[in-house]
């Protein structure tokens, strides 16, 4: 029961990282009155990310002090419908980060569009291959929006974000240099590649000679002095080796503090709350919209109820379904049954990689960025034979690296010892003469993977903590181990004098204790069948068409690439929806 209630608003956003900022930022500008809700603590560049604060290894790298931490907000995880599932009580597989700016303060800036195919996977797959190739339990789904659709949208973003890159394909004509497999574009990327470290450049060569096709990979780190849309200034990058897990003190990695935010409080219909956390979205009596969020406001204490017109859910992934789950918008998905649509299809990501060691080369690798290096997409989806191979899925392929950290990058060949002076000798031999060729690959959707409530265990407030019930399948580990094959047939032609690898192998199970990528998609996904999807195309929710989910939560599948590009370009496609159309007329869209 809320202890008071607040004026109403147009607008109430859940979250601000970066889908938050971007529509209170695109609303902003229509004189809507805007309140956004934030959990975590108020972060800025500066002071929060100033030298020489920021290069704290041991605090952010190691202790995560950019991350939620687990004793105010987690869930239970499982590998299958027969385990009970346990609470996730020490950060390990995933990192979702805390306050302002989300994520998108701590993450590389791996900035990629999906591929034409991965929007209408499910349609793909079945025109190309027939649907018999995919596998028992299988539930793959198109998007909804197209390539060519989503393209202006996904331009909108590269642009506000200040991408880095070399385009491949613009207007149908294939550009040199560029990804000669990605979507057509309209335009080239706002900034040029980054500079390349010598790894990246003897990955690419190697690459090349066998007959694939190198290019930059693209980035969310400036390559130059930039200033966005939005009148926002970026700085280029300094290759300090400080970007995952850290906030960029130099204002040249691409988060929302960076790119909107400072714009975005400059507007007067604007206001954020901070360490003020959603329980649960209100609904009118007939279960047909909601009249606003009750919040939990931990500055005062108190409980509040924030009356609005439209909600906009824009917090991490999990907890956008996890939210949804507690308010009762969407029915609950049941994996037996195979009924419902929320906690439906939770896919995560699945990655590979092969370290390569060189008595006599040495690559000064306190030189990095979150997102620099070369890649092919010659495996990717588009390029193989689902049917010949035995899988459906695919991966782009890097040769890279993002910094020389002490604790977490000082990487030893196999049979090191792992303390003593045994670890010290092999440091001093080996530090700065590896590189890693890596894969990140898709992660397809099934029947018993999912999302829903536990019924055992509860948060600080008294709601039940979500649960995740996920595995590694069969398909996914034959995907990772053909691309194992493809990366080492790389590596071996660099001849190095010492190599590692590692893959998932037959067998494996998700473990939570190793970190992997913090690339939790799906559970409120969307589509155009109210029947297997949360919200619309416009990202709107079926059931109370005033509330609107962003953010990765959407997708019916994990792509081979990183989810952050996407998950902007569907916030501008839905900033659209709701200004041009949905705000002249509320109602459902479809």
């Amino acid at each position: 029961m809320a202890t008071r209630t607040d004026p109403k608003k147009d607008v109430v956003i859940i979250g601000l990282g970066w889908t938050g900022s971007i529509l209170g930022m695109e609303l902003a500008q229509d004189g809507l009155e805007i309140l956004a809700l934030e959990r975590g603590a108020d972060r800025n560049t500066v002071p929060d990310f100033q030298y020489p604060d920021a290069f704290d290894e041991l605090k952010y790298g190691i202790r995560y002090g950019l991350m939620q931490k687990p004793a105010q907000s987690t869930l239970t995880v499982r590998r299958n419908l027969t385990e009970t599932a346990l609470p996730y009580r020490h950060l390990g597989a995933f990192l979702p980060g805390d306050g302002v700016g989300g994520a998108g303060v701590h993450w590389n800036g791996q900035s990629w569009r999906p591929l034409e195919v991965e929007y209408r996977l499910k349609s793909y797959v079945e025109e190309a291959f027939g649907a018999n190739i995919m596998p028992e339990g299988m539930q793959i789904q198109d998007w909804g929006v197209t390539a060519a659709e989503m393209e202006p949208f996904m331009n909108k973003f590269e642009r506000v974000a200040g991408i880095s890159g070399k385009a491949g394909n613009i207007k149908g004509q294939i550009q040199e240099g560029g990804n000669p497999f990605e979507a057509e574009r309209s335009e080239d990327y706002p900034l040029p590649p980054l500079k390349n470290t010598w790894d990246s450049e003897l990955f690419a060569d190697a690459a090349s000679k066998l007959g694939y096709h190198p290019f930059p990979r693209p980035s969310a780190n400036a390559s130059r002095a930039y200033v966005n849309d939005y009148g926002m200034q970026l700085g280029p990058c300094n290759y300090c080796g400080f970007c995952e897990r850290f906030g960029c003190n130099n204002y040249s990695k691409s988060s929302p503090q960076v790119c909107i935010l400072d714009a975005l409080k400059r507007k007067p219909n604007f206001a954020y709350k901070t360490r003020c956390e959603v329980l649960k979205i209100e609904k009118a009596q007939d279960g047909k919209t909601a009249t606003g969020v009750t919040y939990f406001d931990e500055n005062s204490g108190d409980t509040v109820f924030q009356p609005a017109d439209v909600v906009l859910v824009c917090a991490f992934s999990l907890h956008n379904v996890h939210l949804l789950l507690l308010s009762g918008i969407g029915q609950p998905y049941d994996p037996v049954s195979g009924e419902g649509v929320v906690g439906r299809n939770y896919a995560y990501q699945m990655t590979g990689g092969t370290g390569l060691w060189f008595k006599d080369k040495v690559f000064n690798p306190f030189v990095g960025t979150g997102s620099g290096g070369m890649s092919i997409d010659d495996f990717s989806i588009g390029q193989i034979d689902f049917a010949k191979e035995g899988f459906i899925g695919g991966s782009y392929i890097t040769g890279s690296h993002t910094g020389g950290r002490p604790i977490q990058q000082l990487s030893m060949p196999p049979g090191t010892p792992s303390w003593g002076a045994g670890w010290k000798q092999a440091a001093g031999d080996w530090y700065g003469h590896n590189m890693s060729i890596g894969s990140h690959g898709s992660n397809m959707s099934y029947r018993d993977c999912y999302l829903d409530l536990d019924p055992t265990y509860k948060d600080r407030h008294g709601r039940p903590l979500m649960r995740m019930t996920f595995d590694w399948k069969p398909n996914d580990i034959r995907m990772t181990q053909f691309m194992k094959g493809k990366i080492e047939e790389i590596a071996r032609s660099l001849k190095p004098d010492k190599i590692s690898a590692g893959y998932k192998a037959d067998g494996s199970h998700f473990d939570v204790r190793p970190y992997q990528s913090t690339h939790n998609v799906g559970g409120a996904v969307m589509g155009t069948d109210p029947k297997t999807s949360a919200i619309n195309r416009y990202l709107q929710s079926w059931d109370c068409h005033n509330v609107w989910v962003m953010g990765a939560s959407a997708f019916p599948q994990n792509t081979q690439y990183n989810p952050t590009g996407p998950l902007g370009g569907l916030a501008y496609w839905a900033a659209e929806a709701l200004r041009k159309d949905y705000l002249k007329s509320p109602r459902p869209l479809m």
